[in-house]
């Protein structure tokens, strides 16, 4: 254990080297020092060594993920953004798997597959990385605006992948009826339903947070708040059969962890607001006082004291968002050494031509969708206007990640084609991570200067 510790240490402290001297994305230096480090071990050292227990450790880590995500937003963006991150997570994912309804015979004909199969094999692909996504954008100086719409975007499109995988692919696949009016039913549940439980949970943290004034002890209560949210929704259904409900509701654990991380930061954001305004008043007051004759030794000392407190409990809730990060950072460090022994060479040139037409179809409607974005977000005003830098930025910001690992651990063992849905799911991961992530690179790159005036354009 101490040597998987040390290298998990070694392959971080390389990639984010690599990220800072070279401006390589510590997800793509990741994955290629997890495959030499996996290659050079020979399955000494193991963390997982088969997607079922990978599976399982995506789901142990994705929470902390999400929170840390999660910190990045402010509620006023959202409110801002709120029309485009719902076209970009909800409606460009719901037309996206219709869309490949239509256009999945062409590539997986010869395997009969039902409507349900398509929907439940599209949406494992279209869950997005929003780690990797931060990741790159951490290199670039970019707009405000644009940073929000991918990350946002990012974030919550996993969850809607997930609610069309379980309640629409997987519901189908096991025998159910899908109708609009089930569709929409189960959407309304599973997303307010999640809404609430994470509002709720987030207040209940920030109601325990007023009792501390340790750093420690704020940034585990941020955690408890972002993993309590995720768990209770997981396992809504034992909540209500626990008082007789005999309910099989199931919400999604990644909507409630957002919102209850974004509960408890808006408001921690908004106290330091407070605070800052206090230290300006007391500041003003310090300097009135000593222009009077008689200064007022314990007016003074009483303001300078009201500073210092704000200042810390300011500098405390700044420190608990680094702290967030940093384990943000070695749990993704932790995916990508798992993901490097899970992967099956053999398996995914047996599927080699599904693989580059399942990556090549999915790039291709990712395009389109955001294309359609760009034309909508032009003949509104209620929406940030989205040129072709940014058409390319947004294509290319569809990183996949471990969240279709876990989905693909959900298909039941007895499906027929299960093999060939791995190979396609690890291997679209794979392509998108270094393909994706080098045109992203190449069109920031190309238009850096052009980003750096539309960002100085944003602050004034």
């Amino acid at each position: 254990m101490i040597i998987t510790l040390l290298s998990i240490t070694v392959i971080l402290f390389l990639a984010l080297q690599l990220q800072d001297k070279l401006r390589v994305p510590s997800p793509l230096s990741l994955i290629a020092l997890s495959f030499i480090y996996h290659h050079l071990s020979h399955d000494i050292f193991m963390l997982t060594g088969d997607p079922e227990h990978f599976a399982r450790l995506v789901l142990l880590l994705l929470p902390i993920l999400l929170i840390s995500d999660s910190l990045e937003l402010r509620l006023a963006d959202l409110r801002e953004h709120g029309f485009s991150l719902f076209y970009l997570a909800v409606v460009a994912v719901a037309l996206s798997v219709v869309l490949a309804i239509f256009t999945a015979d062409s590539l997986f004909g010869q395997y009969n597959l039902s409507i349900a199969a398509i929907v439940v094999l599209f949406a494992m692909v279209l869950a997005t990385d929003p780690v990797s996504v931060v990741s790159i954008f951490s290199n670039f100086e970019l707009p405000h605006r644009l940073k929000m719409l991918a990350e946002g975007e990012s974030l919550f499109n996993d969850a809607t992948a997930l609610i069309v995988f379980v309640f629409v692919g997987l519901y189908a696949l096991g025998g159910g009826e899908i109708t609009t009016a089930y569709v929409a039913e189960t959407s309304l549940i599973v997303v307010l339903g999640s809404a609430v439980i994470g509002v709720a949970i987030g207040f209940i943290g920030l109601a325990l947070m007023k009792t501390t004034d340790n750093r420690i002890a704020e940034l585990l209560l941020v955690i408890m708040a972002g993993y309590g949210a995720f768990e209770l929704a997981e396992h809504f259904y034992a909540l209500l059969n626990l008082f007789g409900g005999h309910s099989h509701l199931h919400l999604s654990g990644i909507l409630a962890c957002i919102f209850a991380t974004i509960t408890v930061h808006h408001l921690m954001t908004r106290s330091i607001a407070e605070e800052e305004g206090i230290i300006d008043q007391e500041e003003a007051d310090i300097r009135n006082e000593s222009r009077a004759e008689k200064s007022s030794l314990s007016l003074i000392s009483t303001a300078i004291a009201k500073i210092k407190a704000t200042v810390e409990e300011r500098d405390r809730h700044l420190r608990t968002k680094e702290d967030v990060q940093l384990l943000a950072i070695v749990a993704n460090t932790i995916l990508f050494i798992a993901m490097a022994e899970i992967i099956d060479l053999e398996l995914l040139l047996k599927y080699k031509m599904e693989i580059l037409g399942m990556f090549a179809v999915t790039t291709a409607i990712r395009a389109l969708m955001m294309a359609k974005f760009a034309i909508i977000t032009n003949q509104t005003d209620k929406m940030t206007n989205v040129n072709f830098r940014w058409w390319g930025v947004l294509t290319f910001a569809g990183i996949k990640g471990g969240l279709s690992v876990v989905m693909l651990m959900m298909i039941p063992p007895g499906f027929e084609h299960l093999e060939m849905f791995k190979a396609v799911v690890v291997g679209v991961i794979l392509l998108s991570t270094f393909v994706y992530s080098a045109m992203l690179i190449a069109i920031i790159g190309k238009n850096k200067a052009i980003f750096a005036e539309e960002k100085a354009a944003e602050a004034h």
